[in-house]
């Protein structure tokens, strides 16, 4: 495998970049290497700048559920942009994608683009403080809301990956407003919950955690977190940015039969364009400016180009059998994992759910933030180097899920399953 323009490129990068990469967990420091630069990906396969091909398991972090470079988005964009790439005013194709967001997720009766998860997250956190009147925001130990300040304690994502603490810059008064407390506790959150001091305006939850390695709720934890908040009149809010459109056409809340009263999207809906969503019930939409006096705005909100790569998006997920067929391939290409797993002495966990999943190397079961942090970040980034040198591109942390495409076909499984044989046995030799 070679890597000189990768090479050249990242060293021109960290001089007009921070740490050369616009995102932190891209430039690899968890996995003990450099970054490789990606020109070119079709379907399952990533193409970087010196010609390299891998299977891709980071799919964008998420979106390409269709692949990369899907005819029917490629060519929604393509048309959409010969009649201008953004206009700042309202557009016919962001209420068809409004339409079909609120008609395919089940909780939503308004919904709001913006352009990005951490977007949704902020925006849908200050709607239910002007909502509600309170201030408090509950979240979770590794659970990741985006990069706004409120969203920094314990959180997960690169936060965790690079080992940061917190965050320098977020002032003491924001963070004193939010409470982090464990995930699938279910003592805990009862306790929380019913502290009358807190005045406690919302919580806001990854209903499967993707960003401390994927973690798989209680369903008795989802439901007693939707009981007590409803009991409370504390606003809940799911963070489906990761898994809204991934685990069913209405995401998480479908799968699970559990809803709240916001709803954080992105990712899948913009097709793999910067896109983000917040919304729910009316009465609290209607909060929104210019209807109510919570002001959110955004220049490009609404893009065309994204509402276009969107509505091409859902509309093939919404064809007869696509979550059937992923769901079939990705449970395929788990038991594969575990059977690897099983056989070898390598302390191994995995969990999945869906096209999710996240190999821990660990020995016990891995259920919230603590259990994540027992896994070998050295033993993973030992197998990433050696999958990444056989053609498979895994994400360059061990608290990160991988995806499962429609574009993943046997071929590109089994490939991923013989390198993922040869990493544990030369693991357990060393």
């Amino acid at each position: 495998m070679k890597t000189d323009l990768s090479a050249a490129l990242f060293a021109q990068a960290k001089a007009v970049i921070p740490g050369g990469v616009d995102s932190p967990v891209r430039a690899c420091k968890a996995v003990g290497c450099d970054p490789l630069f990606l020109k070119k990906a079709k379907g399952a396969v990533v193409v970087d700048v010196d010609g390299n091909e891998f299977v891709d398991f980071v799919c964008s972090w998420g979106p390409m559920i269709l692949g990369h470079a899907h005819p029917a988005v490629v060519e929604a964009i393509r048309e959409t942009a010969l009649d201008g790439t953004s206009f700042g005013a309202p557009t016919p194709l962001e209420v068809e994608l409004a339409r079909l967001v609120c008609d395919s997720v089940p909780s939503l009766e308004k919904v709001r683009f913006v352009n990005s998860g951490t977007e949704a997250t902020m925006s849908a956190i200050r709607l239910a403080r002007g909502y509600t009147g309170r201030n408090v925001v509950v979240k979770f130990d590794g659970c990741y809301h985006g990069h706004a300040d409120s969203f920094l304690v314990k959180a997960g994502s690169g936060v965790i990956t690079l080992g940061i603490p917190g965050s320098p810059g977020v002032p003491e008064d924001i963070v004193k407003n939010t409470l982090s407390i464990p995930y699938n506790d279910e003592e805990v959150l009862e306790t929380t919950l019913r502290d009358e001091a807190l005045d406690i305006a919302c919580v806001i939850v990854e209903p499967v955690a993707g960003n401390m390695g994927v973690i798989v709720p209680e369903l008795s934890f989802l439901r007693k977190l939707r009981d007590l908040t409803r009991e409370l009149s504390i606003v809940l809010i799911f963070d489906e940015v990761i898994t809204g459109f991934r685990l069913a056409l209405g995401g998480a809340q479908e799968r699970f039969g559990i809803l709240p009263d916001l709803t954080c999207l992105g990712k899948i809906i913009g097709g793999g364009l910067p896109v983000g969503a917040y919304g729910g019930k009316k009465e609290i939409m209607d909060m929104v400016a210019p209807d109510g006096p919570v002001y959110q705005a955004g220049t490009l909100s609404g893009n065309p180009l994204a509402m276009a790569a969107g509505l091409a998006m859902l509309n093939e997920l919404r064809k007869p059998g696509f979550y059937e067929a992923l769901e079939e391939k990705s449970r395929w290409f788990a038991a594969g994992l575990e059977q690897i797993a099983g056989n070898s002495s390598v302390p191994a966990v995995l969990n999945r759910i869906g096209s999710l999943m996240t190999c821990f190397f660990t020995e016990a079961p891995v259920t919230d933030y603590r259990s994540a942090m027992l896994a070998d970040t050295d033993r993973y980034g030992r197998h990433y180097r050696r999958m990444l040198a056989g053609g498979i591109y895994l994400a360059p942390s061990q608290f990160e899920a991988a995806f499962i495409s429609a574009a993943h076909d046997r071929s590109h499984l089994e490939k991923a399953l013989d390198l993922t044989e040869s990493s544990f046995k030369k693991m357990a030799k060393s």
